[in-house]
C-alpha cells in the first residue's frame, strides 16, 4: 500500500461573528510579530488553489511569529475544521452556497460586524484574499478605520465570465476588480506577465509574489506501482495527469482532444483525472477512457501526481496554477500554454514542453510527442523538480512579510516592533 494522507493536529479557536458580545484575552507572543486580519471568501476544507495556497501562506507566517485572524464564511455541518499546526484564530461570518459549487460558499457583507471587531482590537494591517461581499466589505471597514490593506489578485474573473455565456460582464468585472485593488495599499499578483497586463490596466501598488509549494510533500519518491496497478497501467504505460476543477473555463475539451490524440498513437495510454466540478458528466462524455478520481488532498495527491508520467494542463485562464509547480515537484513532465506559472518554471524541452498561449495545434503536437518519446519524457522528468526547489512557502512568507513592512512604513504606521501581547477574540 502506497502512502495516503495522514492525520495532523488541529488547534482552531472559532469565533462567531454574529455574537453581540466579544471580549479580548491577552496572550503573548514573539516581539516582531504583526497580528494580520486576513479576509477570504474560501478556505479548507473546501478543496481550490485559493483555499489550499492561503492555508498553506497562513502556516508560514504564523511559523515566523505572526498572528492571523482568519475572516472567513462559516462552512456546512459537513465541513470539517481543516488541520493547522499552529492555533489559529478564526472570525466566522454568513455564507451562501456558489451556484454550479455548492460545497463552496461565498460570505455575505458584513461590514459593522468588522469594524467593531476591529475597533475593539486593530490589526497592524488586513489582508484581503478574495474580492467577494466579504471582501468588499472587509475593504470598507478597513478603510473607515484607516487600517493598512494588501489585497491579492487570485483570480481572473472577468476572463471566467467568457466560459459562462456572461462574456457581456467581463468589462464591468475588470472594472471593478481595478477599483477593488486601487483601494488597498498595494496588491500582489503571481507573475510578471501578470503584473505588467494588469499595470496596462491601470491598476496600482503592484507586486510579484509568487504561489508557494509544499517541497516536503510534493517528491518523486511518492511514486507508487501500487496505485497504477489500479489505474491498470505497468512500468511501460505512460500516465498522463490533469489535476484541478472540472469546469468550462479549465479548456477540458483540448485536454480530451490532446489525449485522444496520444491514444491513437500510443495505445499503451492512461489519462487520470483528479478533481470535481459542474463540467464532470460532459468530460466523461467526450473522454469516456479517462480515469476520474474525484478529488484528493494532502499526501493522496502527492502520490497520485508522483504516480504519473506526464501532467498536461489545457487551461488558459489561471492567474498562476498551482498544480504546475506541484507537478514539476513531483518529477513530471509538464505540456502547458506559455501562461501563468508555466512560463516562468517551465523550460521547452528542459523540465517540459510549451505550446503559444491558444496554440491548440501545437499543444495537441506536444502532447503526441510525449507520448511516442519515452526518453524525452524521462529526461524531462529528471529535470523538473529542480524548477521549484526554493519556491518553499517559507520563503513566499518572507516576501509578503516584506511587503508589508514597506506598506506599514509608507502609510506611517507604527511597527509593532516592540509589542508584547495580542488579542485574541472569543465569543460570550
Amino acid at each position: 500500500m502506497c502512502p495516503g494522507q495522514h492525520a495532523g493536529m488541529n488547534a482552531a479557536h472559532n469565533i462567531d461573528l454574529l455574537s453581540e458580545h466579544i471580549q479580548v484575552e491577552h496572550l503573548p507572543v514573539a516581539r516582531s510579530s504583526l497580528r494580520v486580519g486576513l479576509v477570504t471568501e474560501t478556505y479548507p476544507p473546501e478543496i481550490n488553489g485559493v483555499a489550499l495556497t492561503l492555508a498553506k501562506l497562513v502556516q508560514a507566517l504564523q511559523a515566523r511569529g505572526h498572528h492571523i485572524q482568519l475572516v472567513r464564511p462559516r462552512q456546512g455541518p459537513e465541513a470539517t475544521e481543516p488541520v493547522n499546526p499552529h492555533p489559529l484564530e478564526q472570525v466566522l461570518v454568513r455564507g451562501l452556497p456558489i451556484p454550479n459549487y455548492p460545497h463552496m460558499r461565498m460570505g455575505l457583507p458584513a461590514k459593522k460586524a468588522l469594524i467593531k471587531l476591529w475597533t475593539l482590537h486593530r490589526p497592524d494591517v488586513v489582508h484581503i484574499a478574495t474580492e467577494g461581499p466579504l471582501g468588499w466589505s472587509a475593504l470598507q471597514a478597513a478603510r473607515k478605520l484607516k487600517l493598512p490593506i494588501s489585497t491579492d489578485f487570485r483570480t481572473n474573473f472577468d476572463a471566467y465570465s467568457r466560459h459562462y455565456r456572461l462574456g457581456w460582464l467581463q468589462k464591468p468585472i475588470a472594472a471593478y476588480l481595478r477599483k477593488f485593488h486601487n483601494m488597498a495599499d498595494c496588491t500582489t499578483v503571481p507573475t510578471a506577465a501578470l503584473h505588467a497586463t494588469l499595470s496596462a490596466s491601470r491598476f496600482e501598488r503592484l507586486h510579484v509574489v509568487a504561489r508557494g509549494v509544499d517541497v516536503a510533500r510534493f517528491l518523486p519518491t511518492r511514486r507508487c506501482a501500487a496505485l497504477r496497478g489500479e489505474w491498470g497501467a505497468n512500468e511501460h504505460t505512460h500516465v498522463a495527469l490533469y489535476v484541478g476543477r472540472l469546469a468550462p473555463e479549465k479548456n477540458l475539451g483540448l485536454l480530451a482532444h490532446a489525449f485522444n490524440a496520444m491514444k491513437a498513437s500510443n495505445p499503451n495510454m492512461v489519462l487520470v483525472v483528479v478533481g470535481d466540478g459542474p463540467a464532470r458528466a460532459e468530460f466523461q462524455s467526450a473522454c469516456p477512457q479517462a480515469l476520474l478520481v474525484g478529488s484528493q488532498t494532502g499526501d493522496s495527491l502527492a502520490t497520485h501526481y508522483a504516480s504519473a508520467d506526464s501532467f498536461v494542463f489545457p487551461s488558459l485562464t489561471e492567474t498562476y496554477g498551482n498544480v504546475t509547480p506541484e507537478a514539476l515537484a513531483s518529477g513530471l513532465a509538464v505540456l502547458a500554454f506559455d501562461h501563468a506559472a508555466a512560463s516562468d518554471l517551465v523550460r521547452h524541452g528542459i523540465n517540459g514542453l510549451l505550446a503559444p498561449a491558444g496554440d491548440t495545434d501545437a499543444f495537441v503536437r506536444h502532447a503526441v510527442t510525449l507520448a511516442t518519446t519515452p526518453l524525452l519524457v524521462q529526461q524531462l522528468r529528471a529535470h523538473a523538480p529542480a524548477a521549484v526547489a526554493q519556491r518553499d512557502w517559507s520563503h513566499i512568507a518572507a516576501q509578503v512579510e516584506t511587503i508589508w513592512d514597506q506598506v506599514l512604513l509608507r502609510t506611517g504606521t507604527n511597527h509593532p516592533l516592540m509589542r508584547v501581547g495580542i488579542g485574541r477574540q472569543v465569543a460570550v
